[in-house]
């Protein structure tokens, strides 16, 4: 089992600042739609839920047309 396969990134202003890291997808995706609820009002906030098991492939993005 990878611990670090599913990466959700916080970015704000294009740096990111905060990074959490886990090894199942559901518990990431929870994550991410937790970090958009608490993190994602501020403006320029980028959320990104990443496998990296396959490269960095983007799964999530907030908002969605960073996709």
């Amino acid at each position: 089992m990878d611990l670090q396969r599913f990466h959700v990134t916080l970015s704000h202003g294009g740096r990111p600042i905060m990074h959490g890291w886990w090894p199942d997808l559901p518990t990431a995706e929870r994550k991410f739609a937790a970090w958009i609820g608490k993190r994602g009002g501020r403006d320029d906030a980028r959320i990104m839920l990443t496998d990296e098991a396959d490269g960095g492939r983007v799964l999530k993005a907030w908002p969605d047309e960073d996709r």
